[in-house]
């Protein structure tokens, strides 16, 4: 689903080359779930952001799901992103003026689905999530890992072949990040491929296999 040849990104300092990343190959299988590890600055969300296809100052090869990413340009790449990928981060990234349930409702018009469909696909995430009664409100009338909760049903509203999670528990308490990675579980066992980097051995328990950074370098699995 996802296969990288000789990732690299770098930022010029001077006349020297500061590099991010070094050298990263690797794959990732459908239907995986994958934690990506490693100390702070090692290029763990870069990585994430590349495969989200953000960032497109990098060089090498990059294959999502066929399509030679590499050779795409920024029109093509937003396409296949938005066709794709669900995202969930840290810090929630909900839109401020907008309710809970207009929030969701956003990745549905990146599609060509009717406004009595998207009512229909809102109304069952609302349902699954149990967030039906928050819907009218804001993300500053809801709590730290309500609006996590609410960052998680956007990012798979659009049915992703993906969800790529950064850092997804990192402002939550314990028990509110717990319920966001057992969430994460039962959409792995659905079918949903999920790429997560965390800081947390706790949180990682909960993939098939780690991918471990180091200055950029990929290290051991």
């Amino acid at each position: 689903m996802i296969r990288m040849e000789s990732i690299e990104k770098f930022y010029p300092q001077g006349i020297q080359k500061y590099y991010v990343l070094r050298r990263v190959s690797l794959e990732i299988k459908e239907g995986e779930f994958v934690s990506i590890m490693g100390p702070s600055g090692a290029g763990k969300s870069t990585l994430l952001h590349i495969m989200g296809m953000h960032d497109s100052g990098w060089s090498g090869e990059f294959y999502f799901m066929d399509h030679p990413i590499h050779k795409l340009n920024a029109k093509q790449r937003a396409e296949v992103r938005n066709k794709n990928i669900g995202f969930v981060f840290q810090s929630y990234h909900l839109l401020d003026h907008l309710t809970v349930y207009e929030n969701l409702e956003i990745p549905l018009s990146y599609r060509d689905i009717k406004k009595s469909e998207r009512e229909a696909i809102v109304g069952d995430v609302l349902d699954k999530f149990q967030i039906v009664g928050k819907k009218d409100l804001y993300p500053n009338q809801l709590s730290g890992g309500q609006q996590q909760l609410v960052g998680v049903a956007r990012a798979v509203i659009a049915n992703p072949k993906v969800i790529l999670a950064d850092e997804p528990t990192g402002n939550l308490h314990s028990s509110q990040g717990k319920e966001i990675m057992e969430l994460f579980k039962r959409l792995n066992n659905e079918g949903t491929t999920i790429v997560q980097v965390t800081h947390s051995e706790q949180n990682a328990t909960y993939s098939n296999r780690v991918i471990n950074l180091a200055d950029g370098w990929l290290v051991k699995e």
